[in-house]
């Protein structure tokens, strides 16, 4: 998407979200009243209040955030100093900001539970950081940079889908941070690789990068899509390494790689997690409303020292990783999972 593209985007879209916020803080007492009778003839404990409450916080949220955005703007010349050292704090506060509260919110009103396994915030002071976590859920990355923004004081760099530049206060912050929205098909010509390496450079020591090597979320129909596709490009033991993980997707190295090779200094941290696997859609999370689930995070630190400097050798590690990811998901993932995702946890060879 072109800046021109981006910028028309953003024009049209964020009076349409302070529009639909002031509409329903007016109409609150009808909604209020519309979702409290509807929660008695729908299942699950006050469920259309629920979600109703969390959509207007997260409106509230993001209207306020693009007003404050609009007005930074003007501040910094109109966009000519929005690339300082000063701005940009001002942005990554105002990111931690939206994460603490929406993130303390969500987990108040869906009943979550938060557990994080794995080295302390103090165990890696002053060191960048490539950051890999799996994918699986609409939770897990905002889950992710809220614990890496207010429990480890980092600034993450982040890759996401370009998708996800439409949400107006999404595109209007990361634009202005070291982020890259990738295309999952990328245009002929468009070397993505270059892209996450020029971001990975010269992180400082409070910076973070964070990719998501499968690519998309885990379904069970996406699982078999990777391996299929591994085997169109004759990579049949890679594909084979695929069938064996029922957990996970297959890792695409090539941004990792990258990532690495522009960033010789940071260590690795791998994040697995587990708890909302099968939460994918909204429908998903009407239906598990109210949810009462206990998330865990899984970290894992891997100095520089121990990660190969051979590409092919990288490739191999990551794999090696993503299995022992893959083993950690089967051990600790939720019990009570929807018929479509006990299936595939059962379809994998024995290890």
């Amino acid at each position: 998407m072109t800046p021109a593209a981006a910028a028309v985007r953003r024009v049209l879209l964020a009076p349409v979200v302070l529009g639909l916020t002031a509409f329903l803080w007016v109409t609150a007492p009808l909604w209020l009243i519309g979702t409290g009778v509807a929660s008695a003839f729908v299942p699950g404990w006050l469920r259309p209040l629920r979600l109703g409450w969390l959509l207007i916080v997260h409106l509230t949220l993001e209207s306020l955030i693009l007003v404050e955005l609009f007005g930074l703007w003007i501040a910094s010349g109109f966009g000519l100093l929005l690339r300082r050292p000063f701005f940009e704090r001002i942005h990554y506060d105002i990111a931690q900001a939206y994460l603490v509260v929406f993130f303390r919110e969500s987990r108040r009103v869906l009943r979550l539970k938060v557990e994080t396994v794995g080295p302390t915030p103090d165990a890696f002071p002053g060191h960048p950081l490539v950051v890999c976590c799996r994918h699986a859920g609409p939770g897990d990355s905002f889950t992710l940079m809220y614990a890496l923004m207010h429990w480890y004081h980092r600034e993450p760099r982040v890759v996401l889908k370009e998708t996800l530049a439409w949400e107006p206060m999404v595109g209007v912050l990361l634009h202005r941070l070291p982020s890259r929205f990738i295309s999952p098909s990328p245009r002929p010509g468009h070397d993505v690789e270059s892209e996450i390496a020029s971001m990975a450079r010269d992180l400082d020591d409070n910076d973070a990068f964070v990719i998501f090597p499968e690519g998309g979320n885990f379904t069970p129909a996406r699982r078999e899509r990777s391996i299929a596709r591994l085997r169109r490009l004759g990579l049949d033991g890679m594909a084979d390494r695929a069938e064996r993980m029922r957990h996970v997707l297959a890792p695409r190295p090539g941004g990792v790689v990258a990532a690495l090779d522009a960033a010789p200094e940071a260590d690795v941290l791998l994040v697995a997690h587990t708890g909302l696997d099968h939460v994918l859609t909204v429908r998903d999370v009407w239906t598990s409303l109210p949810m009462d689930k206990r998330i865990v995070m899984r970290w894992w630190r891997v100095p520089r020292s121990e990660i190969p400097a051979d590409r092919e050798a990288r490739i191999e590690w990551l794999f090696d990783w993503w299995d022992r990811i893959d083993a950690w998901v089967e051990e600790h993932r939720p019990t009570d999972l929807p018929p479509r995702f006990r299936q595939a946890a059962g379809s994998g060879r024995e290890r």
